[in-house]
């Protein structure tokens, strides 16, 4: 017997959003690897001497790599905020809900790592006493320790001005978007390169560039999911 056009509508629901769980679980697992594997301290004292970060206050790296990335990252999120209503480029193929909901995710993504770095403990390489601060190292594993300086420097904020923008992949995707995949390619990119810019200065460890890609990750498509079921019919399955 065939199953009925509802039965195969709810299935596909169930199992559309199995892959991106399996894919944050597996990640989780290989952060977890590298977070106590001492791998922070060993790619940081590639850039980091003794007497600090060479590059901690190079022109480049401070007003084009964190600066002007910073405010052209505000740009772009106001571009897909206005593009709601004006939509622009992949935006064009989407509804005007549908549209909203990918500047939600988004959004989400990045309130997810303001608000851990606003609880987080943890301070920069630059802080520590292998690098020429003051302060010892203490894993961002270890909750109740404080290390002395300053603190919320766990996980990476400015990655995530390109790691955000993986959420709305799942939407693009999920409507056939010919540049979804493009979109993910472009926000993993920027993310890694921005993060990789911070840890050169000696603002970041590795592990915090890694979990906030993490984060955005899985954030977006958990609010994605949430923000779907709450927008369409009970029986309306994700397309793939």
């Amino acid at each position: 017997m065939f199953a009925s056009p509802s039965t195969q509508s709810s299935s596909k629901s169930k199992h559309f959003w199995r892959l991106p769980a399996f894919i944050s679980l597996v990640l989780m697992v290989l952060l977890l690897v590298w977070d106590f594997s001492g791998g922070d301290m060993k790619m940081a004292a590639l850039w980091g001497e003794t007497t600090g970060f060479p590059l901690r206050t190079n022109w480049w790296m401070v007003k084009v790599m964190h600066e002007g990335a910073r405010t052209l990252g505000w740009i772009f999120l106001l571009a897909m905020l206005i593009g709601i209503w004006r939509p622009w480029g992949a935006l064009r193929s989407l509804a005007t809900a549908e549209r909203a909901l990918l500047f939600l995710s988004v959004v989400c993504a990045l309130l997810s790592v303001v608000l851990i770095k606003g609880f987080s403990h943890t301070s920069c390489p630059w802080d520590l006493q292998d690098f020429g601060g003051a302060a010892p190292y203490v894993s961002h594993w270890d909750f109740w320790q404080r290390d002395g300086a300053g603190g919320h420097c766990f996980p990476a904020g400015h990655a995530s001005t390109g790691f955000a923008f993986m959420a709305a992949y799942f939407g693009l995707k999920q409507n056939n978007t010919p540049t979804a995949r493009a979109w993910l390619l472009g926000a993993m990119s920027v993310g890694f390169v921005l993060g990789i810019s911070q840890q050169i200065r000696g603002a970041h460890f590795m592990s915090h560039t890694l979990w906030t890609a993490w984060l955005c990750w899985t954030v977006g498509w958990l609010s994605h999911l949430a923000f779907y079921k709450l927008s369409h019919p009970k029986n309306q399955a994700p397309r793939t």
